[in-house]
């Protein structure tokens, strides 16, 4: 430094000055508070929506597991089996089954010859 001195601002504590921030000090205040109510007024049907909502989301939920209860019951075996006989089905071991040999295929025999008609299987299913 060259010897200059550092020159502070002086402060204005005059009452002029003081009434000034005072005001905009409540002006502010006042704005805060304005916009604070805005945004509650706003606001207010939030909280019993969400009260509606959890309430709504118990009756689904007591609903769902009710309902759950009663597919697991009318999905056991006894009822299914009850339904199937009464709709005519039988059990696959008590079915009639019946069998045939199958004659064996000789090996190049369908290859070699493109001439030859192409090999089927036909097979006659029968349901009781």
């Amino acid at each position: 430094m060259t010897g200059r001195r550092l020159h502070w601002p002086t402060l204005d504590t005059s009452p002029g000055t003081w009434r000034g921030r005072a005001l905009r000090y409540l002006l502010i205040y006042l704005l805060l508070l304005l916009a604070l109510v805005g945004v509650r007024y706003i606001n207010r049907d939030v909280r019993p929506t969400l009260r509606a909502a959890v309430a709504q989301e118990r009756q689904l939920l007591s609903r769902r597991e009710e309902l759950a209860l009663e597919i697991q019951s009318l999905s056991n075996v006894q009822r299914i089996r009850q339904w199937a006989f009464a709709n005519g089905m039988h059990r696959f071991a008590e079915a009639g089954k019946t069998s045939q040999t199958i004659p064996a295929i000789r090996p190049g025999s369908a290859s070699d010859t493109p001439s030859s008609s192409p090999r089927t299987v036909e097979v006659r299913t029968e349901w009781k």
